[in-house]
């Protein structure tokens, strides 16, 4: 009789305890939603990789507010690759990539396997090919000796917007 007694007492205290933690859950506030992504500052960067770089080193001016930069690096040992990710306001990633690397390998890379298509956009002076793909599409801007590709999630609105803000030089 002790033994089915000690098992019951077991049971027993096992639905006590999934109770209080049930009511704990249920009472005490927390919340489920992601951690915000942080804001990055890149100006340092920025001044570093203009100096450092042999091509022009593009950054947006002009983006609205809601777009928030959350990456940034250079690396001139790996083909002096500049890279700026942002957060759009709906939560599209956006990101300027820039390398002297092979074109061909760098854009393939930056834009996840997308494929060249047949259309090219004028933004500014400069014409722009656009690349499209499962995961990210791109724009891509074949400089000499160097190839900068906008890339991301983002509509082909929104990294045509990237791509009009750039800008080589300080304001």
């Amino acid at each position: 009789m002790k033994g089915k007694q000690t098992v019951r007492d077991m049971v027993l205290s096992l639905g006590v305890i999934v109770l209080v933690a049930f009511f704990i859950y249920l009472f005490i506030p927390h919340d489920d939603s992601q951690t915000p992504l942080k804001r990055v500052d890149y100006r340092v960067e920025l001044l570093t990789a203009r100096r450092a770089a042999p091509y022009p080193v593009a950054a947006p001016q002009g983006l609205p507010k809601e777009w928030k930069p959350t990456s940034v690096r250079y690396q001139g040992a790996e083909h002096n690759a500049w890279h700026l990710g942002f957060h759009t306001a709906d939560g599209q990633y956006v990101a300027i990539e820039q390398s002297t690397d092979k074109p061909s390998d760098f854009i393939e890379q930056k834009s996840q396997g997308a494929e060249k298509t047949k259309v090219t956009q004028q933004i500014g002076d400069q014409t722009w090919q656009r690349y499209e793909g499962p995961k990210y599409d791109a724009l891509v801007f074949e400089g000499d000796g160097y190839t900068t590709v906008v890339t991301g999630t983002g509509s082909f609105g929104q990294l045509t917007k990237m791509a009009s803000a750039l800008k080589t030089e300080a304001p």
